[in-house]
């Protein structure tokens, strides 16, 4: 029996969204040590598995291995649509699991577009092979259109650049009780209409953000800074999708990134993906009043939900 096990990833955002620049989409993002998919996996004559998500990704990974079967079983999975990943970590550890248990290995980068993954942002890839904070390249905006394209007619847009998260960055993780982020036809639906008319100019905007404040902040291991750039880059994007979920942050997200701004150990708040997941950026020495401010935060939205903290993660995903 083989183990796969990889963290949770928070998305930042996206760097251009606009038809009128030359390259689409450029994922934000940093993986975590927390919350974890864990799966395990033996050789088997045929596909064995009670989880369906994961059934569905062994017998695409049967498929496309060439290899007879596994028995694939779920340890631990993470909040589905959540905006932590859920999809990306637990395709690409069941891949990793059932290659691995049949004595293969497993191109994760080149079979993840036949998984479905990877297509928009290469993130939820990067960080399962090699963790940190990343930005990816996006793709040739003449080459990839408005349309999710057919799995694996895509390639999984390189990594533009990665650092090393410092080890006393922390990472608070407020999850409400709330409706799951858009998926599937829902959220086709949804970035369609962004693209179609998103803002250049806003692009242009959250470049300046990632080579002026965020990669320095990263290169430097200010928590702060890097806290303050990414919280821009989100109410930018959030400008991008306000028509699409209510606003530059979808409800109650907005109500909670309010009350941790007013918070000195939150450096900087927002919404991962499509939520609802709330991430804010601290360090080690702050840990108890960030966690603190994130139960105020559902407290005064009147909410239920958890509040938990988490390391960046600086290495792919793990194999036993």
């Amino acid at each position: 029996m083989v183990r796969v096990s990889t963290g949770a990833r928070i998305h930042f955002g996206f760097l251009n969204l606009s038809l009128a620049r030359s390259r689409l989409y450029g994922g934000l993002g940093v993986g975590l040590d927390e919350p974890r998919v864990v799966v395990t996996a033996e050789s088997d004559s045929e596909v064995r598995c009670r989880h369906p998500d994961a059934r569905e990704y062994a017998e695409r990974a049967v498929e496309l291995l060439g290899v007879p079967g596994a028995d694939v079983v779920v340890e631990r999975t993470l909040p589905r649509h959540a905006g932590l990943g859920s999809g990306t970590q637990l395709a690409l550890a069941v891949l990793r699991a059932v290659a691995t248990a049949n004595g293969r290995e497993a191109d994760v980068r080149k079979l993840a577009p036949e998984m479905g993954r990877g297509g928009r942002s290469g993130i939820g890839v990067a960080t399962f092979e090699d963790g940190g904070a990343v930005v990816d390249a996006g793709h040739p905006t003449a080459r990839f259109t408005i349309d999710r394209p057919e799995d694996g007619s895509w390639t999984v847009p390189a990594v533009a650049a990665r650092h090393s998260v410092p080890d006393h960055w922390r990472f608070l993780l407020v999850v409400p009780d709330a409706d799951p982020g858009r998926n599937g036809a829902a959220e086709e639906s949804s970035m369609r209409a962004v693209v179609e008319r998103a803002d250049p100019q806003t692009s242009d905007r959250i470049a300046g953000i990632v080579t002026r404040r965020l990669l320095p902040a990263l290169a430097e291991g200010s928590a702060e800074r890097f806290g303050e750039a990414v919280e821009s880059v989100g109410r930018l994007n959030g400008t991008w999708y306000a028509d699409a979920q209510g606003g530059v942050y979808r409800p109650p997200v907005g109500a909670l990134v309010s009350v941790l701004a007013e918070s000195p150990a939150v450096y900087g708040a927002g919404q991962s993906s499509w939520g609802p997941t709330v991430y804010g950026v601290t360090d080690a020495d702050h840990v108890d009043a960030a966690v603190e401010a994130g139960r105020t935060a559902l407290s005064e939205a009147d909410i239920g939900g958890s509040v938990t903290v988490a390391r960046g993660r600086n290495h792919g995903s793990q194999l036993d």
